[in-house]
């Protein structure tokens, strides 16, 4: 596929260039427009700016949340826009529709190194619609604003989207820094990962990771299971689990899995058991066979933390999704902390695999460069895995 680098070759002096991020990023639900996380902003930067010194007229797209399809208050871009031109030390113009007559006017007045960014493109039924005529109806109005195409959004390559999928099929297209970086790791610890190779994984379900256990169990030393999934794992294990999350019709898997795998699925020996799903709730640290019948496991517990750092500590590749308990909440953050420190003294090469793991990277004050690589794509990163062909990885190589 062509790269970044290949359009800079060119030349995009006065050129318009179209450039697909991933902003979707976490709000303060309490604080209107508070953004809690902006490192999906931060990780577009580097092409956004290389494009904008170059003299292009940078036009960048994303999507917010889950709108539907409808323009909603809710998901506008507009504190993203704030934000970004505080990072960039410049003001980035924003757009309040996406191929409505704000965004046309914004795109015919843009100059030579200016940043326009469009609202939600979710904000358009097409963007995400099933039907490839209307779908590819709003990447034609996309394509229309600009020269050229540039995917830097990884965390969105898995989805066949108008702006993933369909508008690098009508522009010059090209891969972001961002995506080859992410597909240079992934496909390291996918290929060629240096042994031993651990996984961590944690989450709610079992049913969302599923397809990643089957296909890295047979590749991998050790596969760790934290977060709210375990208890379905315990479950399987003949444990009761009080009123922690549990998928019942996934504990005959569960099973199967936890025969097939031997000792190389390691479940927690103990959790944190609260009184309720908040911060001041009451709380206990119990091993699993003591799980009280009118309380829930929200965090794995100090003798998990160590069962599942030895087992790190020995790894020369670790791959990580998925907090080990509800870390927004302190009562129930040592776990993912200590995992996560874990992680980051590894002789070796690590991976946070995107999404909440990342944002508990960032949220517990831990130095991202400890890390041998942060992803911006947890869906993607897993699907990767999984071995899925990804629509916006698949546009691009076309």
């Amino acid at each position: 596929m062509k790269t970044l680098d290949d359009l800079l070759g060119e030349g995009v002096a006065g050129r318009r260039v179209l450039v697909r991020a991933d902003l979707n990023v976490p709000f303060d639900k309490k604080q209107a427009g508070v953004i809690t996380d902006d490192g999906r902003i931060r990780a577009v930067l580097p092409t956004v700016v290389a494009l904008r010194d170059a003299g292009a007229r940078v036009i960048v797209f994303s999507h917010l949340g889950r709108p539907k399809g409808a323009p909603d208050p809710a998901f506008t871009l507009d504190p993203v826009a704030t934000r970004m031109g505080e990072l960039l030390g410049a003001p980035v113009i924003f757009a309040s529709d996406t191929v409505g007559p704000a965004a046309s006017a914004a795109v015919d007045a843009l100059l030579d190194g200016q940043v326009l960014l469009l609202e939600n493109l979710r904000f358009n039924a097409g963007e995400t619609s099933k039907d490839d005529a209307a779908r590819g109806e709003f990447a034609a109005q996309l394509a229309a604003f600009g020269d050229a195409y540039v995917d830097d959004a990884f965390g969105a390559v898995h989805r066949k989207h108008a702006s993933v999928y369909d508008v690098p099929a009508l522009l010059p297209h090209y891969a972001g820094g961002l995506v080859l970086r992410e597909l240079e790791v992934l496909k390291k610890v996918t290929e060629s990962p240096e042994q031993p190779y651990v996984v961590v994984l944690g989450g709610s379900k079992v049913s969302d990771k599923l397809a990643v256990i089957k296909a890295l169990l047979p590749k991998v030393d050790k596969l760790l299971v934290g977060g709210g999934m375990c208890f379905t794992f315990l479950k399987a294990q003949g444990h009761e689990v009080g009123k922690s999350l549990l998928e019942a019709e996934m504990i005959d898997t569960c099973r199967s899995l936890l025969e097939s795998a031997g000792d190389r699925l390691v479940l927690p020996v103990d959790v944190v058991a609260a009184s309720s799903f908040a911060a001041d709730a009451s709380f206990d640290t119990v091993d699993i066979s003591d799980i009280p019948a009118d309380r829930l496991g929200l965090d794995i517990g100090p003798k998990s933390v160590a069962l599942f750092a030895e087992a790190i500590g020995g790894a020369r590749t670790v791959f990580w999704n998925g907090p080990m308990g509800v870390f927004e909440l302190a009562p129930f953050a040592a776990g993912t902390l200590g995992v996560a420190e874990a992680i980051t003294k590894i002789d070796g090469f690590s991976v946070v695999g995107g999404g909440d793991s990342a944002a508990a990277v960032r949220t517990l004050g831990l130095d991202e460069s400890a890390f041998g690589h942060i992803s911006t794509g947890g869906g993607a990163s897993l699907e990767y895995l999984e071995g899925k062909t990804l629509p916006g990885v698949a546009a691009l190589e076309k």
